[in-house]
């Protein structure tokens, strides 16, 4: 009497539904790819390149920040130049520094030290 009669909804279109669901989490997928991921994994792709690339007399700069030329290379170390000393009783010297090879951040033209 006072209560009306209630009917079970038809299933819709359901697979083109379930589609337009799931459409926005895709779409932010790929965005993300685009954006985030690509990018990234293009850096360290150029970054491993740049490291096999490495040879002796190469300047380079650290992670640290500190600026050298390469003097040996290693399979996981290089050695880097970083200073020249002269001493009144030994004459002159080097000062060289192991880095592990992943810390050499950017290969800087040749040259560069000696402009800085």
């Amino acid at each position: 009497m006072l209560i009306s009669t209630a009917y079970a909804q038809a299933a819709g279109g359901g697979t083109t539904e379930q589609l337009f669901g799931f459409l926005p989490i895709i779409l932010m997928f790929v965005v993300l790819w685009f954006l985030m991921i690509r990018p990234q994994m293009k850096r360290a792709k150029e970054h491993k390149s740049m490291l096999g690339s490495l040879k002796k007399g190469d300047e380079v700069i650290t992670n640290g920040g500190l600026v050298g030329k390469v003097t040996k290379i290693g399979e996981s170390y290089v050695t880097i130049e970083v200073a020249r000393v002269s001493d009144a009783k030994s004459g002159e010297g080097v000062v060289e520094m192991q880095f592990q090879k992943a810390s050499v951040q950017t290969l800087l033209p040749n040259g560069t030290i000696k402009a800085i």
